[in-house]
């Protein structure tokens, strides 16, 4: 298949789905992938950042997956576009994929008896049957801009479409940009499914309130669909296994107790424990994403191909697309941006926090980064607070032991070094870790630089106050 061929089945597929014909950015990206260019590369020819060449990639992969029928990414693209070709060649009669006037060889696709006739009734030939979608979408946070995710986005995508699975945690430190993603995933999928709904368990998240409002959706639309009846609303389970569901609940920590190990449930939200079970065991064909700082005791951090649950840990942007959030800010031209990226993991809250300071107060990154300075602005200060005050206190002895450290220490160091017993230890570094606070390389544990300087701060702060 020619280049231009392949560009212009591209677009008629891009146009079946969405009704509007590739733009510039677009067919450079598939331009660019034909011809084995990288997203960088194109990027570069195109005059834009490669995080916004990826995000486009991403929406088009997407796009293409469900239009074809397959995965298809960048690196299978040209291979997908050939076989879709093949097949609706050979199957144009009997199999109307994309029906009307679709071309695939410059030709519109009729039978030679057609092909002089007049082109069918386009409406007819176009149209898709729909089903009616119910979204209660109202607390879902309006997005901003989001900085390239393609891989996490992906990975979601195919578990939730592709995978069917019931139950996923999305997971991570503070400001790390899950709220965001999560977001960008629901408008991407949404119409996948026949209720989408969001939920923030805010200060009082009580089960009877987040069910009442799911099954008032399901109510209310069922009423819309069909003749008014008196039967009472079904429970919760039951409607996700009668209906494909898409239901995200952000900021799922605020179930659990402060003080205490991740993921334990505080008593009065216990009963969210049983419906998260319900969710994965019993068969349905729904989907629910927990968003938050720690996942539930009963989601595993490593989960197997074979379970219907999954739990996805977010980490900082590449190098391109955290120094997006520096362009943002005033700082495109600032030295050692790599650096000062690295030096805050790139955490897009991080970043915008100490880029925020830095142009305010008109300093350079060098000055920055002098002597590993690690900057905590204020702003910065209370995301981290909230998160260490939700540790027990048996976390936070690890903490102090783990700041205190130069190098990742293993576990028997940290044994010596502590009054703390082994399986103590062991429930704090695994408590610790699903909160996200703390790093793995192998058998080796250490702190994130920004919270290893907040804990120092905390306890010079604390000695000061005793000594006065």
């Amino acid at each position: 298949m020619s280049l231009k061929e392949a560009l212009k089945l591209a677009d008629r597929i891009i146009f079946e789905k969405t009704g509007q014909h590739l733009d510039d950015l677009q067919e450079a990206v598939l331009k660019g992938t034909l011809e084995h260019e990288t997203y960088k590369h194109i990027a570069k020819d195109f005059d834009c950042s490669e995080s916004s060449v990826r995000k486009v990639g991403s929406e088009l992969w997407q796009i293409l997956s469900e239009e074809l029928g397959e995965d298809v990414n960048k690196k299978n693209f040209q291979s997908a576009i050939q076989r879709f070709k093949l097949s609706n060649v050979s199957n144009f009669v009997s199999e109307q994929h994309i029906t009307g006037s679709f071309n695939t060889c410059g030709e519109a696709r009729h039978p030679p008896e057609q092909r002089n006739s007049h082109p069918p009734n386009q409406e007819t030939a176009n149209s898709k049957p729909t089903k009616t979608l119910h979204q209660d979408l109202s607390e879902m946070p309006e997005l901003g801009n989001f900085f390239d995710r393609t891989s996490s986005l992906q990975t979601l995508t195919t578990w939730i479409l592709q995978q069917n699975c019931r139950l996923i945690t999305l997971t991570g430190i503070g400001g790390i940009g899950k709220t965001s993603l999560a977001v960008q995933l629901v408008q991407q999928i949404k119409n996948e499914f026949e209720y989408a709904a969001w939920y923030t368990l805010d200060e009082f998240p009580t089960i009877d309130k987040f069910q009442s409002n799911l099954t008032q959706l399901f109510s209310q639309s069922e009423k819309q669909d069909s003749s008014p009846t008196n039967q009472k609303p079904l429970p919760l389970i039951k409607y996700l296994q009668n209906h494909r569901c898409l239901v995200v609940l952000d900021d799922v920590h605020n179930l659990f107790c402060s003080g205490e190990l991740a993921g334990k449930y505080q008593p009065k939200y216990e009963e969210y424990r049983s419906l998260f079970k319900q969710i994965e065991k019993l068969s349905h064909q729904s989907c629910l994403l927990l968003v938050g700082w720690e996942p539930p005791k009963e989601v595993p951090q490593l989960t197997s191909e074979n379970t219907p649950i999954r739990s996805l840990q977010l980490t900082g942007l590449d190098s391109a697309a955290a120094g997006e959030i520096l362009r943002d800010k005033g700082l495109a031209e600032i030295d050692n941006c790599e650096a000062l990226i690295h030096r805050y993991q790139g955490n897009p809250l991080w970043l915008k926090s100490v880029a925020t300071l830095i142009q305010e107060l008109g300093i350079g990154a060098t000055e920055v980064l002098i002597d590993d300075t690690i900057l905590l602005p204020e702003d910065l200060k209370d995301v981290l607070h909230e998160q260490y005050d939700r540790t027990s206190e048996l976390e936070k002895q690890v903490l102090s032991l783990l700041a205190t450290e130069n190098q990742p220490v293993n576990f028997a160091k940290l044994l010596q070094n502590g009054q703390i017993s082994s399986s103590d230890l062991l429930n704090a570094l695994q408590s610790l870790s699903r909160r996200c606070l703390l790093e793995k390389q192998e058998s080796l544990y250490t702190l994130p630089p920004v919270l290893k300087q907040y804990i120092k701060t905390r306890r010079s702060h604390l000695t000061n106050i005793d000594s006065e």
